[in-house]
């Protein structure tokens, strides 16, 4: 069995990296770059969890005025900021380590916009909704950067961003029960982090490189997205000489069919055909949708 040290809690059985995938460049929106790793077709789910990119966008390329239905947005930016407005009138701007947790529910109409100069980068995770919940109405948890959850331990740092690492826990309210750590590990550092047995995990490299699952298994480096087996928690090492960072996200995986057209997605063809039908027509939570434009799209003259 493993030693129990104090960078984390037990567990007993460490998931190992069963799938690694680098996330290449691709266009999305207008002019911005992605680096798409769940949501491609090597990988077109991974029950919750529908797409993940890392973004960059340099104005006057974004992601102007776009319809979501029966999912979450979670946007975290790493560098520059993001204007966000919707069709309900709410709008903010969310800047280097933020955090945007949108429910888009039975439906949002929004924009994501450079809000500075050069260039900007950041994570977006769509999360899908159970059944039930898919047609709630849209809310957003926005949590600005000095108010994300932080700990310290053994070269060890993490920001808790949903769920709980290091014994600090998260603020935000996940529907769809899920875990998203941003881990910066320092030269020698080595992490045990549990995950419920239940649920599926990956991993995400921002920077450096690490070792995942089995001190044994290759170096990992920026861009590769590390799918993981079977267990109750990660192992990570860092035996490099520079920083390692890296997001840990888990979910509770809703078992349910899955239908998705573009920016909606539902369990049946019925549901979507419906969507487009409400997207079309501005009903049944499209309704403002008919005569809205973000100011972004108004001075693009899109």
């Amino acid at each position: 069995m493993h030693g129990r040290d104090s960078s984390s809690g037990a567990f007993e059985e460490p998931r190992m990296v069963v799938r690694k995938f680098l996330a290449r460049p691709q266009l999305e929106g207008v002019g911005a770059v992605v680096r798409r790793s769940i949501g491609r077709f090597e990988l077109r789910y991974f029950d919750p969890f529908l797409v993940l990119d890392e973004f960059s966008v340099t104005a006057p390329a974004g992601f102007p005025d776009h319809p979501h239905r029966g999912f979450e947005t979670v946007t975290y930016m790493l560098q520059g900021a993001v204007t966000h407005e919707d069709f309900e009138g709410h709008k903010g701007t969310i800047g280097p380590g933020d955090l945007q947790w949108m429910t888009a529910g039975r439906g949002i109409l929004h924009s994501e916009m450079p809000a500075a100069q050069g260039t900007q980068k950041g994570l977006q995770l769509w999360i899908n909704l159970s059944s039930k919940q898919k047609m709630i109405e849209p809310r957003y948890q926005e949590i600005s950067s000095k108010d994300i959850a932080e700990a310290t331990e053994d070269g060890i740092k993490v920001r808790v961003i949903a769920g709980e690492a290091l014994g600090t826990k998260s603020p935000v309210y996940t529907r769809t029960p899920t875990m998203y750590l941003d881990f910066t590990l320092k030269p020698g550092a080595h992490l045990r982090q549990p995950i419920p047995m239940s649920w599926n995990a990956f991993v995400y490299v921002l920077e450096g490189e690490g070792v995942f699952g089995s001190s044994k298994s290759s170096p990992v480096t920026a861009h590769n997205l590390l799918l993981l087996g079977s267990g109750d928690g990660l192992e990570a090492w860092n035996k490099s000489s520079k920083l390692l960072r890296f997001i840990l996200v888990g979910g509770q995986p809703l078992g349910e069919p899955l239908v998705q057209f573009g920016p909606f997605v539902m369990n049946t063809q019925e549901e979507i055909d419906q969507t487009i039908d409400d997207f079309e027509n501005f009903t049944n939570g499209f309704e403002k949708a008919r005569h809205w434009r973000s100011e972004a799209a108004i001075g693009l003259d899109l």
